[in-house]
């Protein structure tokens, strides 16, 4: 197990078997396996747990800012989307990769894994087993 806690880990897109290697093979696709430990993600089941935190801190924070800036500038709204809306696109997608980061490593700490998925994983560890006694 990781020295690190999980929201660390998932902060720094980091295994949450070992804390080393890396959690992700793009930006926001999961790698099918740590480089470092050999752990499994292909039972990542993340679900809309990260967008929908995505979704409240952008309606909470960034939303309200774009109303202020509208009233505060008196200018057309259309400048307000114009300016905001890459802005709400890059901070979604940054957050999207933290939180996806963070809820995979809680699940897998915790176990909280699909019913679907216990069959795989422990298939996978006896493998894994099998494979060091060799």
């Amino acid at each position: 197990m990781s020295a690190n806690s999980p929201v660390e880990n998932g902060l720094k897109g980091l295994c949450p078997e070992c804390g080393e290697g890396a959690l992700f093979s793009g930006f926001l696709k999961f790698a099918n396996c740590c480089e470092a430990c050999d752990a499994d993600y292909t039972i990542e089941d993340a679900g809309d747990g990260p967008a929908v935190f995505v979704i409240f801190a952008i309606g909470i924070f960034i939303i309200p800012l774009a109303l202020a800036f509208s009233m505060i500038t008196k200018l057309h709204m259309i400048w307000t989307i114009l300016l905001f809306t890459p802005i709400i696109i890059l901070v979604s997608l940054y957050l999207l990769r933290l939180m996806r980061g963070i809820m995979f490593n809680l699940q897998w700490t915790n176990n909280a894994i699909e019913h679907r998925a216990v069959k795989h994983r422990a298939e996978t560890v006896a493998h894994s087993a099998d494979k060091e006694e060799t």
